[in-house]
This record gives C-alpha cells, sequence and structure tokens, in this order.
C-alpha cells in the first residue's frame, strides 16, 4: 500500500486524478484467499476491475477468471495466448468460467468454439445453448439466501433448489452436460450464515441429482467475499474457517470447488487522488469540488452501494463537509457528511480501498475523463 508520500509524489508526476493500482497488495490478497480456502479455486471476477494488467499479475499468482460478456473473455484469452506455448494451459476449462446465467444467442455462438463452461437458471437457457453452444459444458446456479449483503442478487439469478435436478434433466435431453452447481450469496456478504445455508441447499441438490442418475463434478461457491472497508467488516479468515468445514464434510474429495472473488481481492489494492478544484460554503459546513466524481472512480457509490472515505494531505482540525464530483449533475455527490479539515483550491485528497467496482464502471460523462491509471510494483 502506497505512502501519503508515495502517493503525492505519483499525483506531482502524473497529474490528478489518479487511479493507482498496487500490485503487490492483489498478490497478498491472492495469497489470503488460498492460505484460508486452499482446497478452492479463486476464479477472480473480471467485472471487478477488467485491467488486463491485473489479469496478468492474477494470473501469473495462479488465479483463474470468471467472465460475463464477450469482451471480459477476450481480455483473458488475449492475455494467456500472448505467453510462449509451453506456458500456457489446457487453460479454458482450468481459467476461465463464463459466469452470467443469461447470454445472447450471438455470445453463445461466439463462445461455442472454446468449448466453454457456463452457467444457466432457465429452460430457455438450456434451448439456448443446446442451439447456439452444443459444446459448452454446464453449471446450474442456485437461487439462495443473500440476506445482509451489500449488493442482492437472488432476485436476478438463480433457479429454485426444488426445480434443480429438472433442469439437469432437461439440459441432459437436450445433449448438454451438467457439470455442477453454483450459487452467488449477493455482494459484500458479512453473513456468513448465506454461505452455510448455500451449501446445504446444494448438497440436497447433488444427492438428489445422483439418485436420479446424475453425477455432478463441480460447485462454484461464487463471490460476495468481504472486502475490509471498515473495522467493522468480518475478516476474511473468520469466514473462512466456517465454511471450509462445511465444505470438506459436505463434499469430499475429489468434487472441484470453484470460487468467484473480485472485490475481495482487487478492493484493498488501489487508491484515488484528486484535487480541490472548487470551494463554497452551504448549508452550515465547507463544501468541497474535486476533479473526480460519481460519474467516474467514485462510480460505486450509485452502482454498487458503496460509500468511500476521503483523506486530506493538510493536516488540522476537521469538521464535517460536504464533497462533490466536477460535473453539472446534483447527483454528482461523494458525501454530505465527511470530516476533513480546512481544505484549499489546489490541495490534494485520497480514497483508500477503492478498486472494485470503481473505475470498472468509469464514463467520460459531462467531458470529463476517466482517472489515470498507473500500476505500481507490478
Amino acid at each position: 500500500m502506497p505512502t501519503k508520500s508515495q502517493l503525492k509524489q505519483l499525483a506531482d508526476q502524473h497529474g490528478t486524478p489518479l487511479f493507482i493500482v498496487d500490485h503487490d497488495v492483489i498478490r497478498r490478497n491472492y495469497a489470503e484467499f488460498k492460505r484460508h480456502l486452499p482446497r478452492v479455486q479463486a476464479y477472480y471476477a473480471v467485472k471487478a476491475n477488467p485491467d488486463p494488467a491485473i489479469v496478468g499479475t492474477l494470473y501469473a499468482a495462479g488465479a483463474s477468471f470468471d467472465v460475463a460478456s464477450m469482451p471480459e473473455f477476450m481480455i483473458v484469452y488475449e492475455y494467456v495466448w500472448q505467453l510462449p506455448e509451453k506456458e500456457r494451459q489446457d487453460w479454458i476449462w482450468d481459467k476461465i468460467i463464463y459466469a452470467n446465467p443469461i447470454k445472447s444467442n450471438e455470445t453463445l455462438a461466439d463462445l461455442d468454439p472454446y468449448k466453454p463452461l457456463v452457467t444457466y437458471d432457465n429452460y430457455e437457457e438450456i434451448r439456448k445453448i443446446a442451439r447456439h453452444a452444443p459444446h459448452a459444458g454446464l453449471a446450474l446456479r442456485i437461487r439462495v439466501p443473500n440476506t445482509g449483503a451489500m449488493v442482492e442478487l437472488s432476485s436476478k439469478f438463480g433457479a429454485h433448489s426444488g426445480e434443480a435436478v429438472a433442469l439437469i434433466e432437461a439440459a441432459h435431453d437436450a445433449g448438454l452436460v451438467v457439470e455442477g452447481l453454483s450459487f452467488h450469496v449477493g455482494s459484500q456478504t458479512t453473513n456468513v450464515e448465506n454461505y452455510v445455508q448455500a451449501l446445504q441447499l446444494c448438497a440436497g441438490v447433488f444427492a438428489e441429482a445422483k439418485s436420479r442418475g446424475f453425477t455432478l463434478k463441480l460447485l462454484d461457491i461464487g463471490g460476495g467475499f468481504p472486502a475490509p472497508y471498515h473495522d467493522g467488516v468480518t475478516p476474511f479468515r473468520k469466514l473462512a474457517a466456517r465454511i471450509r468445514p462445511e465444505i470438506d464434510r459436505l463434499f469430499p474429495r475429489p468434487l472441484e470447488i470453484l470460487a468467484e472473488p473480485g472485490r475481495f481481492l482487487i478492493a484493498t489494492a488501489a487508491t484515488l487522488v484528486a484535487e480541490v478544484i472548487g470551494k463554497a460554503h452551504r448549508d452550515g459546513k465547507p463544501c468541497y469540488y474535486i476533479n473526480d466524481g460519481v460519474y467516474h472512480t467514485f462510480s460505486g457509490i450509485v452502482f454498487d452501494h458503496c460509500c468511500y472515505h476521503l483523506e486530506a494531505f493538510r493536516r488540522g482540525p476537521r469538521q464535517i463537509s460536504a464533497v462533490f464530483g466536477p460535473t453539472c449533475d446534483a447527483l454528482d455527490t461523494i458525501s454530505l457528511a465527511e470530516e476533513l479539515p480546512e481544505l484549499r483550491l489546489g490541495d490534494l485528497v485520497y480514497s483508500r480501498n477503492i478498486g472494485a467496482y470503481s473505475h470498472a464502471s468509469a464514463t467520460s460523462f459531462n467531458g470529463f475523463p476517466p482517472a489515470k491509471v498507473v500500476h505500481i510494483n507490478q
């Protein structure tokens, strides 16, 4: 993690707004994941931050990849394919799962030559896959509790466990092979019981499927592993200590276990540095305008239900302040209650733990471009 002096030096060198990605932190996060869930193969959720440099660092560390669109698929494919031939693997199965349960016909046709592993959760998707991607392997996504998740997903995706085996049988009847099950407990989940209940639901489906003649080979436990945005977040080691014995009890080897960490791997690996470009006093408090906002690196405030705290390089007594982005839209509000010292025009501020679902969804709204990206410790 870069120090304040390093952040300032990088901002002086490259200008602001500046999105700084520390690859040492990425490697540490991946190592922590493997240390506490050694049996689980981590498939990085590329949507969290699709920068090819991040893909490269995680590939070198041993990660696989969860993609949810053809552009994400091609980021991983093109990175792997540029490696020397002796370093390539049978990587479509070892390195990628296409984990978007809903895919267009065109996407399926594009995927089919690669014989991918894809998720599904309904009968219409079976018919589409059978017609447009008959060489794909399937993982059935099950609807599971998302209680307490920052971003709830079960209302959009997942088949009820009661219809799971019928969906497996329907895929079989269509000439497809269901390799296993997948689920997602919701993003930034600190309620470990979501995982426990999901694992128990899937164990029941495995047993029913076996009784009906279908042998499943893998379980994808999805993402949702929380990033330490604040001190109150359940540490990953404690969450893993509860999940690990349940996996071993319910799903003995050689069954393959996958996961799709995104936020956990990348959130703490990036810091945003911005400049104060305007200042006013309204509603009894200072208001600061900076050159990055919710249409840019702080987009997670809107799309990810996330709060990012700002820190100042300048010292002094703190007071409740409002912070806005540079656009003309009133939605471009970063915080109405940030504790900051008295700032001047040209001062720099920074926000840590902003690596996930931030720069990935930045736009150029109102003519303001996204922050420049700088990679350190690659």
